[in-house]
């Protein structure tokens, strides 16, 4: 994700266009204490960047870790009623992990530190690095991240009819009244929320960071919450009914943003407001959002809104769109 977020700044500074976010600090993991008076710590880091995760599970038959980046999960072994294994040397950066109990997705009950989902169990461990990296927080300029609330027409099934989105503004901004900056629409995937850029990806400091370093232009990035339908955010693709739903979804989102989020963007922030100064990107279910929301408005004979579109790992075999008027409408990449 980190390096996606780089990515798409670094070639958005070419093409100029935007990004905004917020910041969620790491908690200490709980420490277990066993009637043995043996502390049970999980998960706990080694250096080279190995990982030891620990679970208290004596009645289980079976307890593996499912590890993000890995394709077979952990198997964990028994001794006195707590499981334990010890991972591989992983590289610097955040990774998701949950235990797998006979079966039973859980969190790890000793690190409060939680990736959130509308549909999955996720702890959270994070490898630290040599030095810096570029999605913490450094000796540089800061941005602000704004978070708004607002009550939305088109969304199904918000709470109180309730969405939000997060901004970006970059170092500088409130300094600058006669500058009018792009902006990066940026979409999460599916289960994630609209705090995720920041709270996994880190992304308002890699924007510090790559600012401060010449590498990327001042921009505004906005993180929405991309769902058109909240019934989809916890729903799973081998779900029955999960292909129309979220077809369903993308093209209410598709209005969502087109007519009451990038309006209220362009009402509140200065921003450059030509199509030439909006870039749309996002990740799986984001990323067909973002093929979708910039492209296929040339095939409805208008302009595109975005001159800038980006889809990384994008949600491919779900490459549809609902009918229309009784006649398909399928997704056209142009």
């Amino acid at each position: 994700m980190r390096s996606m977020i780089r990515k798409i700044a670094s070639e958005f500074v070419q093409s100029q266009t935007a990004i905004r976010i917020v910041v969620l600090l790491m908690a200490s993991a709980p420490i277990a204490v066993l009637g043995q008076g043996a502390a049970v710590v999980s998960p706990e880091l080694h250096n080279g960047g190995s990982v030891t995760f620990r679970l208290e599970r004596p009645g289980a038959h079976e307890v593996l870790v499912t590890l993000a980046g890995l394709e077979i999960p952990l198997k964990m072994t028994q001794a006195q009623g707590v499981w334990e294994v010890t991972s591989a040397p992983l590289a610097s950066g955040t990774y998701w992990y949950s235990y797998l109990v006979d079966g039973k997705a859980e969190l790890d009950p000793l690190n409060a530190d939680v990736m959130p989902s509308y549909a999955y169990l996720n702890s959270v461990v994070r490898i630290p690095g040599l030095g810096t990296e570029h999605w913490e927080r450094a000796n540089v300029p800061h941005g602000e991240v704004h978070h708004h609330f607002y009550e939305s027409r088109i969304a199904k099934g918000l709470p109180e009819g309730r969405s939000e989105y997060f901004v970006y503004t970059p170092p500088g901004y409130e300094a600058r009244a006669s500058t009018s900056y792009p902006t990066l629409y940026l979409l999460h995937g599916l289960s994630q929320g609209a705090a995720d850029w920041t709270v996994m990806g880190g992304a308002n400091f890699v924007l510090d960071n790559l600012i401060a370093q010449g590498k990327a232009k001042p921009m505004l990035v906005v993180m929405p919450l991309g769902y058109g339908d909240m019934a989809v955010a916890s729903k799973k693709p081998s779900d029955n009914d999960f292909g129309p739903l979220f077809a369903s979804n993308n093209a209410l989102f598709r209005e969502v943003l087109l007519t009451e989020i990038v309006p209220r963007v362009e009402s509140e922030y200065r921003v450059d407001k030509k199509r030439e100064g909006r870039a749309i990107a996002g990740l799986s279910m984001g990323g067909l959002q973002s093929l979708d929301i910039g492209l296929n408005t040339k095939a409805e004979n208008r302009a595109s809104e975005f001159a800038w579109v980006g889809g990384f790992s994008a949600a491919a075999p779900f490459l549809q769109r609902p009918a229309v008027s009784g006649q398909a409408s399928g997704l056209r990449l142009l």
